[in-house]
This record gives structure tokens, sequence and C-alpha cells, in this order.
């Protein structure tokens, strides 16, 4: 009974909601960034290598096809993304500058000043 108390209180706390909606909009941040790679930027870049369709790009060896393309495409995948998360903990960091200290108070500036001289 225990041990179900302690996974209730884990899965129900504030972080590891936070965690899951994290990962669900980085699945789909993920496909979106696929589908970037494999429908715009994959052609884009084939017509500038002559052509070359990266999706069906492989290399044969005896019966087994190695599918080059698609390894080139999860770089690319791979590359934007880390790019664009980059940028935002970047923008996030810009964002989150940490604050001045406030001015003490008038008491603590004269009991500063008392401590001071007694000090001396």
């Amino acid at each position: 009974m225990k041990f179900f108390k302690e996974f209730k209180e884990f899965i129900t706390k504030g972080d590891m909601m936070s965690m899951a909606v994290g990962i669900i909009i980085g699945g789909a941040f993920s496909a979106i960034i696929g589908s970037l790679v494999t429908d715009v930027l994959g052609p884009i870049i084939g017509l500038f290598l002559g052509g070359v369709d990266f999706s069906t790009m492989s290399v044969g060896i005896k019966d087994a096809q190695i599918m080059i393309g698609n390894f080139i495409q999860a770089i690319i995948t791979f590359l934007i993304t880390a790019l664009v998360i980059f940028i935002m903990m970047k923008q996030f960091n810009k964002m989150k500058k940490e604050e001045p200290a406030p001015e003490p108070s008038d008491e603590v500036k004269l009991l500063t000043e008392i401590r001071d001289s007694l000090a001396k």
C-alpha cells in the first residue's frame, strides 16, 4: 500500500505534470521538424545536389539495403531540433535575468551601522 501511495504522490506532483506536458509537446514538435526536413528541406537540398532524393538514397550490400538517405534526414532533423531548442533556451535565459537585490530597509541600515561601530 505504501508503494502505491508514494507512486500516486509522485505522478500528481506539479513537476511530473509539467514534464508530461513537455514530453507531449516535444513529440508534436518532433513531428513538425520531421515533416519540415522530409517534405520541405529534403527536396530543396536535393535540388542543389542535382535532383537527389534523400528518401530513396540507399546502398546495397548483397541482400541488405542500407538507407543512407533516411540517416541523412535524421541528422538534419536532429540539427534543426537542437538549433531551435538552443535558440529557445537562449531567449528563456535572457528573459530570466536575475533581479537586483532590493534596497535594505532603514532599520537594517541602522543595525548595520551599529554593528560596524561596535566592531571597531
